[in-house]
């Protein structure tokens, strides 16, 4: 896998958690954007294509669940990743109802897993 080609949208209001994924997701190879809530992420699909979104669900503004919700109603197909502190079996289900392709409860696990997961899924895909 060429990851270099490889674009991810990163939707995370806690900048420090998201600095470090992108940080970390960047010396993998992979380009990516940081958008702080659902609505910008929405903003930046107007304009840009993306290979998959990492996307947490709780945020200001527009929540991860409505973003899910706009890119069902839109037809957007761009897979998505959710890496959320929310891990309860409702909250599972909701997202993997949603549409979602994987989902990460990234109080269990580290930044390292995470982008190997990322990786994963974009090399199989």
């Amino acid at each position: 896998m060429d990851s270099a080609k490889k674009k991810i949208l990163i939707v995370e209001d806690e900048a420090p958690i998201a600095r470090a994924l992108s940080d970390k997701l960047g010396s993998s190879g992979f380009d990516c954007l940081h958008m702080s809530n659902g609505r910008e992420a929405l903003d930046a699909m107007k304009t840009e294509t993306f290979d998959l979104i990492l996307l947490d669900l709780l945020m200001p503004r527009m929540d991860g669940y409505e973003f899910l919700k706009a890119l069902q109603d839109n037809k957007v197909n761009t897979p998505v990743i959710v890496a959320s502190n929310l891990g309860g079996k409702d909250d599972i289900e909701s997202a993997n109802e949603l549409g979602v392709k994987d989902f990460i409860i990234k109080a269990n696990s580290s930044l390292g897993e995470i982008v190997e997961r990322v990786t994963r899924f974009l090399s199989d895909n």
